[in-house]
């Protein structure tokens, strides 16, 4: 018998219990800094040194945080469901927990590409700094989807929900679009479950069960759920 396909939008309040903090926890800045300096094309071309810095600093915190117990939780539904995670976080921390089917929608920390080109992509797990380039001659920025930029992989990420069978949101504010509009392309009948510890208005959404909890909490209810 195929399993179920359950389909799992993560965003920053799934990592936050690990440590990694969420910019819109502060007045939209980001660790102190304003999100359209350190998160946008013009922002980088402004300063590019400022950037660089900042995600360097990014990717030492993801070097230094762990997986928590609702990013094992995920991986560990694996055994009874096959699931598909598209995660609005560049952290690795889905994959370090185990989940196998992992689609970054707004890039990876980890990796870094050519201002010209996107698809000129290198691994990194150091910095990157001004006068790295890539192969074709250009400066290497982050491999990150910035605000103001296009998000390549949302078409996959809609066939995705368009074939879920569950639905699970979790620790996401659903205000950041275009991902938050997935919700929409799922079955109207399936069902579909919301984790966070501060639930997003989403009374739109047709047979929603709400768990009001951090994410590691969420997710254990979460599984008793669907083990009934």
């Amino acid at each position: 018998m195929s399993k179920k396909k359950l389909v799992v939008l993560t965003g920053a309040g799934i990592s936050a219990e690990s440590g990694l903090k969420t910019f819109r926890d502060s007045d939209g800045l980001w660790e102190g800094y304003n999100v359209y300096e350190v998160a946008t094309p013009r922002g980088f071309a402004a300063n590019p040194k400022l950037v660089l810095d900042f995600y360097n600093m990014r990717r030492r915190d993801v070097a230094n945080a762990k997986p928590n117990a609702a990013h094992i939780g995920l991986a560990e539904l694996e055994n009874d469901f096959d699931v598909q995670i598209i995660t609005q976080n560049v952290d690795d921390l889905h994959e370090r927990a185990g989940s196998k089917q992992v689609l970054h929608l707004h890039g990876e920390i980890f990796k870094m590409r050519s201002v010209k080109n996107a698809s000129v992509t290198y691994e990194i797990l150091g910095d990157i700094q001004v006068g790295d380039m890539a192969e074709d001659g250009s400066q290497l920025r982050p491999f990150i989807v910035w605000f103001e930029e296009e998000v390549p992989l949302l078409p996959t990420a809609i066939q995705i929900v368009q074939t879920a069978d569950i639905l699970v949101i979790i620790g996401t504010s659903l205000q950041v679009y275009p991902a938050a509009g997935l919700v929409n392309y799922a079955k109207r009948a399936i069902p579909k479950f919301i984790i966070d510890k501060k639930i997003p208005y989403a009374s739109a959404i047709n047979n929603l069960t709400v768990i009001e909890k951090p994410a590691g909490e969420g997710m254990n209810v979460l599984i008793e759920k669907l083990n009934h």
